[in-house]
């Protein structure tokens, strides 16, 4: 796991020097403790360790095309020999790569049939010579989470591509003569004059979604590579495609994973999940398991258990509050499994983590549970480099609570019309219900006023912590005038349209994994993992177990209303009877507690300082409308002002100027 960054230029004044490229590369230097390198098509030794600055004194940019490309390299995979950049035999093909490409060994024995002489024993060198055999097509044979980029000298031509599922991040900006990218996007600031203004439209995108989606980004001219998309730069000009789409449209198209019944469905998907997971368990450094107790991290664990031939190490983190500790429930899985678990009760620091979470995010991320995803990762990587997770299941295998809404709300589009109507009333929104989100009364008000609007549009009411009316009150008048005419929704529908023709259930499903899994999920556990350096590893998210997941039938995902069924049927044998039948738990902190404690004062102090006001994004009355009803539990906002606290702590990061945190508080560890 890795740190990249580079840029291509078609003009001299475009050209970057080594020392720009080692600012570029440094700043992600958390990425890949272990070593740095640099390529620069100048200099007459491409390939250079960033070391004393005096040596790059004198350069001179002399070419009109050319490319610079930057690494860091955390070491999982050829410890000895597999630094980076990277060449071919003859030094015509250059390569940067973050991840792990897990059929590496087998595309290794096909291409040195083909002639290909290898001078390292890592998956890196295996994409170079595969893009030499197939170009652009090389992606469609890796079998991995990656994102790379490759600097093709003969064509002059820059190549980037991401993985199918997005677990690894690709950011880049494209400006007048120049193509420039990174796996973070405070690399991209390091330019000579970046740009920092902020995107209006993505900060409406962010309160709709609690992330800033792909391909925008929080700043105006960078953007995000989607998930499963290849991109060439070449003559300044930039080409832009999706080479992959998980297969729900017409999966009967699929014939190679059609099965004829239950049994026969278990048995491919325990063959291929299996398959996953012993590629995974490739490394030559020390290997875990994320274990909470849950149905898919428990599965993972049990699988890794019986390929191993020592107990593999398992961790978890709890909470001293008890609706959010599920360190029992791990603790009866590793004991059932036979792991040598390691357990941990934390009290998250979320006043000094706050800095902290808007400098590794790059922009504004409003997911709570990045926080135990941080403390996690950091007591992970004490005891080992790769750990394995459950991250997938829930989306691939209809596991959220939400998708029995999706089905109930199917029943009641079936209704006559004077039913519709007056289950839709706002009578009902004026009965009273518990201050609490997730009370029984304020879900059914909430799911209630969703039936109201059209399907689609309704999932994102549901699932959003702003919705579009909210959102315009708490804007100023000059804010809203800047993104009239622009709909946040739009993100999610293009979603929804490209599987159109399956059931609404299994299309919220597909949805998610376009969506809201690599937006929100991956990039959560990649920046809080990769700022420990730590690799973390989905067995899930194999494309083959992604496709599978594509093309099964929604009656075994879903069973009487309870979700990831087949996983259930397929693995008891590795699951405890309790977590077998155990509600779901959410992964999340106490921010309706926080607010109302430990963290009041710095609602006042931060969201009503002058500071925030001058933004002129938010009216003053309505975030201190906000607080106060939170304050006096008439409602829980506890996510909403947590969405607005990130928002200005990345402002204060980034733009007033940028800076970086001075510490990172260890967690309190018992």
């Amino acid at each position: 796991m890795c740190g990249i960054t580079g840029t291509s230029w078609t003009t001299r004044d475009k050209n970057i020097s080594p020392l720009v490229l080692r600012s570029m590369t440094s700043v992600i230097a958390h990425r890949g403790p272990d070593d740095a390198g640099g390529y620069h098509s100048d200099l007459e030794s491409r390939s250079f360790l960033f070391a004393d600055e005096n040596q790059w004194s004198d350069f001179t940019p002399n070419s009109e095309t050319g490319a610079a490309l930057g690494h860091r390299r955390l070491s999982i995979i050829d410890l000895g020999t597999g630094h980076q950049p990277l060449c071919n035999e003859d030094g015509t093909v250059w390569i940067v790569f973050n991840g792990e490409i897990y059929n590496y060994q087998e595309l290794r024995t096909e291409l040195v049939g083909q002639g290909h002489q290898f001078k390292t024993e890592s998956d890196t060198e295996v994409i170079v010579h595969l893009y030499e055999e197939q170009g652009a097509a090389c992606v469609e044979h890796l079998r991995g989470m990656f994102a790379f980029a490759i600097w093709d000298e003969r064509r002059q031509r820059l190549f980037l591509a991401r993985d199918r599922m997005g677990q690894k991040p690709l950011f880049y900006r494209e400006e007048p003569s120049r193509l420039s990218f990174a796996s973070e996007l405070k690399s991209l600031l390091q330019l000579p004059g970046a740009s920092r203004e902020v995107d209006p439209h993505a900060i409406e995108l962010f309160l709709a979604y609690q992330y800033v989606p792909h391909p925008w980004s929080i700043l105006k001219g960078y953007q995000k590579l989607p998930p499963a998309h290849r991109a060439i730069y070449e003559q300044g000009q930039l080409t832009v495609e999706r080479y992959w789409t998980p297969p729900y449209q017409h999966p009967e198209l699929r014939t190679d994973l059609k099965f004829q019944t239950p049994q026969e469905w278990s048995k491919a998907l325990r063959q291929t999940l299996t398959e996953s997971v012993r590629i995974r368990m490739r490394s030559d450094v020390p290997l875990g398991a994320f274990l909470s107790g849950g149905i898919d991290s428990t599965i993972i664990a049990g699988l890794m258990q019986s390929m191993s031939e020592r107990p593999v190490h398992t961790f978890s983190i709890g909470f001293p509050v008890k609706q959010f500790d599920e360190t029992s429930y791990a603790r009866e899985a590793a004991a059932m499994l036979g792991t040598e678990h390691h357990e941990y009760v934390v009290e998250p620091e979320a006043l000094e983590m706050l800095p902290r979470l808007a400098w590794h995010y790059d922009e504004p991320f409003a997911d709570s549970s990045a926080i135990p995803t941080m403390y996690l990762s950091q007591v992970t990587r004490q005891e080992v480099t790769v750990s394995l997770s459950g991250d997938g299941g829930d989306e691939l295998f209809a596991g959220y609570d939400r998708y029995r809404a999706v089905a109930l709300s199917q029943l009641f589009d079936r209704l006559p019309g004077f039913v519709r109507k007056m289950m839709t009333a706002s009578i009902w929104q004026k009965l009273p219900a518990s201050v609490e989100q997730k009370s029984f009364r304020r879900r059914v008000k909430r799911f209630l006023a969703g039936l109201a609007v059209p399907p689609e549009r309704r999932y994102l009411k549901w699932v959003g912590i702003f919705d579009t009316e909210r959102r315009l009150e708490m804007y100023t008048p000059e804010f809203r005038e800047q993104i009239q005419n622009f709909d946040a929704d739009q993100f999610l529908l293009d979603a929804y349209q490209l599987c159109p023709d399956r059931d609404f259930v299994t299309r919220t499903t597909a949805t998610d994994v376009l969506t809201y899994l690599p937006c929100d999920i991956l990039t959560k556990v990649d920046i809080a993992s990769m700022a420990h350096s730590l690799e973390c590893r989905s067995p899930f998210l194999d494309h083959h177990v992604a496709e599978l997941a594509a093309v099964m039938p929604l009656d075994l995902k879903m069973h009487k209303g309870r979700g990831k069924q087949i996983l259930v049927d397929t693995f008891a044998d590795l699951l405890p009877e309790s977590i077998q039948t155990r509600k779901k738990m959410g992964f999340g902190v106490p921010l309706n507690h926080w607010f109302r404690h430990e963290l009041k004062p710095l609602l006042y102090d931060v969201l009503l300082d002058q500071r925030a006001i001058d933004r002129q994004i938010f009216d003053r009355k309505a975030v201190e409308q906000l607080i106060n009803e939170h304050q006096n539990q008439q409602w829980d906002h506890s996510a909403r002002l947590w969405s607005l606290l990130v928002l200005e702590m990345w402002f204060r990061t980034f733009m007033d100027p940028a800076s970086i945190p001075d510490h990172f508080p260890e967690a309190a560890l018992v």
